[in-house]
C-alpha cells in the first residue's frame, strides 16, 4: 500500500450501492446558493464510470424538456448526500455514448433480470 492510498483510505465512502453502466440512479447532491445549502436530486442513466479509489466518478444522463443533460459526479465527494439505484439496466458496453443519438423509448435500456 503506498502513501496516497493510506491517506485516502478513511475518505472513501462505504455507503455506496453497486454501480454499473446502464443503471438508473437518483443522486442527491448538495448545492450552495449564496449562504444557503439545499439538496438537489438528479435522476438519470449512468453513461460511464471512471477511475477507482478516491477519484472515482460517474456521468449521469437525463433528458429534461427534450434536452439531454449530463452531469459528472465524484462518487466520494462530501457534496454527494446519497446515491440510490432505481433500476438496473442491461448494458453491453462500458460507456454508453450511443444514448446521445437516441430519443424517447429508443434511449431506454432493458432491465436486468433478477436471479
Amino acid at each position: 500500500m503506498n502513501v496516497l492510498d493510506a491517506v485516502t483510505a478513511d475518505q472513501l465512502r462505504t455507503d455506496l450501492p453497486e454501480l454499473a453502466s446502464g443503471d438508473t440512479v437518483r443522486v442527491a447532491a448538495k448545492v450552495v446558493e449564496g449562504n444557503r445549502e439545499r439538496i438537489q436530486v438528479f435522476e438519470g442513466t449512468i453513461m460511464r464510470l471512471r477511475g477507482g479509489g478516491i477519484g472515482r466518478s460517474i456521468t449521469v444522463r437525463s433528458v429534461r424538456s427534450g434536452v439531454g443533460v449530463e452531469r459528472t459526479f465524484k462518487v466520494n465527494s462530501p457534496r454527494i448526500d446519497r446515491i440510490e439505484v432505481v433500476r438496473h439496466g442491461v448494458a453491453h458496453r462500458a460507456q454508453l455514448y450511443f444514448l446521445r443519438k437516441r430519443v424517447g423509448k429508443a434511449a431506454s435500456l432493458r432491465e436486468r433480470r433478477s436471479s
